[in-house]
């Protein structure tokens, strides 16, 4: 997970034509919403590489050090669903419509986040799980 999200939104909104022709290298998008993307790419790079720095480390509780990468790395993916809220956004352009891919009624990012997001809490839960019979 901490990989997935250090390199997925550089990778689809960035490298892969497939999808950074939506982002990035989108005409349309004015160099604001260029920044902002590109914002969101550093970011996601950044929690993802905090999160694998803190799985690395041999010193320390392993426990908080999971806790942490897994609410670190949860932050770009649950912040999806809030940005939804703002007035004028949208999971996708309306020129690619037709190109746009939803899985069980969710946009295919959306998703992705929401798989994520189960892995990271079942992660974290079985952490809390673990800690706790190891204490008893």
């Amino acid at each position: 997970m901490a990989a997935e999200t250090a390199v997925g939104a550089l990778l689809f909104d960035l490298v892969l034509h497939d999808t950074a022709h939506e982002h990035m290298f989108n005409p349309a998008w004015p160099p604001h919403a260029k920044f902002h993307d590109a914002q969101y790419i550093v970011t996601s790079l950044a929690f993802g590489l905090l999160a694998l720095a803190l799985l690395a480390r041999r010193r320390g509780d392993t426990h908080s050090r999971l806790l942490w990468s897994a609410g670190i790395l949860a932050v770009p993916w649950a912040s999806m669903f809030p940005a939804l809220l703002f007035p004028g956004t949208a999971t996708y352009d309306p020129e690619f419509e037709q190109e746009t891919q939803f899985v069980l009624g969710l946009h295919g990012q959306l998703f992705m986040a929401v798989v994520t997001l189960v892995i990271l809490a079942v992660a974290a839960a079985l952490a809390v799980s673990r800690r706790s019979q190891v204490a008893s």
